[in-house]
């Protein structure tokens, strides 16, 4: 009792289901229940507060029903929710089983969703992290570890955050030094290959200049109504990329001058590119002279020269492109397709082609190298007049010019080849020769042939006096042919032949015979049957690429089928 008031405390005791304990009634009086040491009396006001009830926390330590844990939990009464454990009660009294928030958890056990995770690492009285640690929530839990440079367990209460030793950083500078070096390694090719692209582009303008590239865009700009195509000057590396970098596979001839290559233009233009081997560089400008004399010449019957490459060390010549091989090819070959038609089509043409070039060119130019295996046939084996490498100007003031000898054996004019005087009827003896090969299918120098046979000149001279010119002709020749036609045709040989140049005909003369031979017939009979032969071997035999094959020089090298220049080129 105190100021009048009665107050009085009970503790209640475990396991007690129910207290009845009535000490009187009075209607001023009150009771409540409350934890042990809450709660401290003062007066009677106290119960007045409204806050009363939330400062006096009441602490029910109650078990649930007569069940324990395991049987509980398989049935469908179960009040533990998530994140709790089940206790079985203990104490005296009836069973039953208590709820408890697990570890790291807190909350309502009985209500849902039951206990929610505590987050230690938001209150640093809550875990054990070193102070050196990172502190990483888990459910339930914490974790620690140590912060970039620390070592250990993290937690103040093991082995902390220890401080690592400073030590030299290997794997850093090896990385740094890798990169550095591969990037210098890139800057040194890249520094390397654009010094080397200067010295390309330099070293091209001083072959330009060395071989006459300037000189020849001067003539060509001063020469009035000639057209750019007709004397075009390639770059080296148009060249390049025509001939797949000059690869083996696109060789089509070869010799002592040098090399002949296939090649596809940027326009798919097929061309046949001459890389040759020297140049004398003290007649540049003879060379640009006559380079552009016969850029300019435009005949069917004659190789066309596209132009010139000056940025090589020895200019490179661009010709249109011929696939059917040379008729020295087709000639010899076994079981020949040529008929005495296309022979003599062929040597019209090849005439033609010489008689232009002597006489209705701007300048007169000699052969001087005129043979079979210079004569090419194209896709429909129309013969076509190359290699002007050994080729000359003549001045229009003169009839000849005196030369160092040059040409092939067996097709050599012998008076020029005494003399050293070169005329347009030297290129009439060749031809001769080439006359001579179509009509007896022999080669103009064969060692394999008796002393008095091995020149073809000599010997169908000898023939034509003993008249046995039957016996040298090829038997196709002799068939198809008649005894007159072949006989002028004979004649016609025997006087390009002749020793004395003056007593030779002009092409332009031989063009006119051999045009008016080629008009006679044979019967009716020998003509269908001449026909049918040759159409049939033309589609048997005709080859479609003849470069492949390779001459030697007994046979007649087709090493210059693409080439032009005066002397000082070879």
């Amino acid at each position: 009792m105190s100021n009048g008031e009665w107050r009085m405390k009970i503790k209640v005791k475990q396991a007690v289901i129910c207290i009845q304990m009535v000490w009187s009634y009075d209607k001023c009086g009150y009771a409540f229940v409350g934890a042990r040491d809450s709660f401290h009396f003062h007066n009677l006001s106290d119960f007045w507060d409204p806050t009363f009830v939330n400062r006096v926390p009441t602490v029910v330590d109650y078990a649930i029903g007569n069940q324990s844990c395991v049987e509980a939990q398989n049935s469908t009464a179960y009040l533990c929710n998530l994140n709790t454990l089940c206790i079985d009660n203990t104490d005296s009294g009836p069973r039953g089983y208590l709820c408890s928030c697990k570890d790291g958890y807190k909350g309502n056990p009985y209500l849902s969703p039951g206990c929610r995770d505590i987050d230690e690492c938001e209150d640093p009285n809550l875990n054990d992290c070193d102070g050196n640690a990172t502190c990483t929530n888990t459910p339930g839990n914490f974790s620690c570890s140590c912060n970039h440079h620390y070592f250990g367990d993290g937690r103040s209460d093991g082995r902390g955050c220890n401080p690592m030793a400073s030590k030299f950083p290997v794997t850093s500078l090896s990385l740094g030094l890798s990169f550095g070096f591969v990037s210098l390694l890139i800057g040194v090719i890249w520094i390397y290959s654009c010094i080397n692209k200067r010295k390309l582009i330099k070293l091209r303008e001083q072959f330009f200049q060395q071989n006459g590239g300037l000189l020849m865009k001067q003539k060509i700009s001063s020469l009035d109504g000639t057209s750019v195509e007709s004397s075009k000057i390639f770059k080296a590396e148009e060249l390049k990329k025509a001939t797949n970098n000059y690869a083996n596979n696109q060789i089509i001839g070869r010799g002592g001058y040098g090399v002949v290559y296939k090649g596809i233009l940027p326009d798919q233009r097929v061309v046949a590119i001459k890389k040759s081997k020297v140049m004398d560089g003290n007649q540049v400008e003879q060379f640009i002279h006559e380079l552009l004399i016969v850029t300019q010449v435009n005949h069917r019957n004659v190789v066309k020269l596209l132009g010139c490459c000056f940025e090589s060390e020895v200019p490179e010549l661009v010709y249109e492109y011929i696939p059917n091989g040379t008729l020295f090819q087709h000639i010899h070959k076994p079981l020949s397709w040529l008929t005495l038609e296309h022979r003599l089509r062929i040597a019209i043409e090849t005439a033609s082609a010489l008689s232009y070039l002597h006489s209705a060119a701007s300048i007169p130019i000699i052969h001087r190298d005129v043979k079979s295996a210079n004569i090419l046939l194209d896709a429909n084996y129309v013969a076509k007049m190359a290699d002007f490498g050994a080729s000359r100007l003549v001045p229009l003031d003169q009839t000849q010019v005196t030369t160092l000898v040059q040409g092939t054996l067996g097709y050599l004019d012998p008076e020029y080849f005494q003399t050293g005087q070169l005329n347009e009827k030297s290129d009439v003896y060749s031809f001769g020769v080439v006359l001579a090969e179509l009509l007896t299918g022999k080669k103009p120098i064969c060692l394999e042939r008796c002393q008095e046979e091995r020149n073809l000149a000599t010997y169908f001279l000898v023939s034509m006096k003993e008249n046995r010119l039957y016996q040298i002709l090829e038997p196709r020749v002799v068939k198809e042919g008649t005894l007159e036609q072949l006989q002028a045709i004979g004649e016609l040989v025997k006087r390009c032949l002749c020793v004395k140049n003056e007593e030779r005909p002009t092409m332009k003369e031989v063009v006119v015979e051999l045009e008016s031979l080629r008009k006679y017939r044979t019967d009716s009979w020998v003509n269908q049957q001449s026909h049918e032969e040759s159409e049939s071997l033309l589609s048997d035999e005709a080859p479609t690429d003849l470069y492949a094959l390779s001459i030697g020089p007994s046979t007649g090298d087709i090493s210059g089928q693409y080439s032009f220049g005066s002397s000082t080129m070879r």
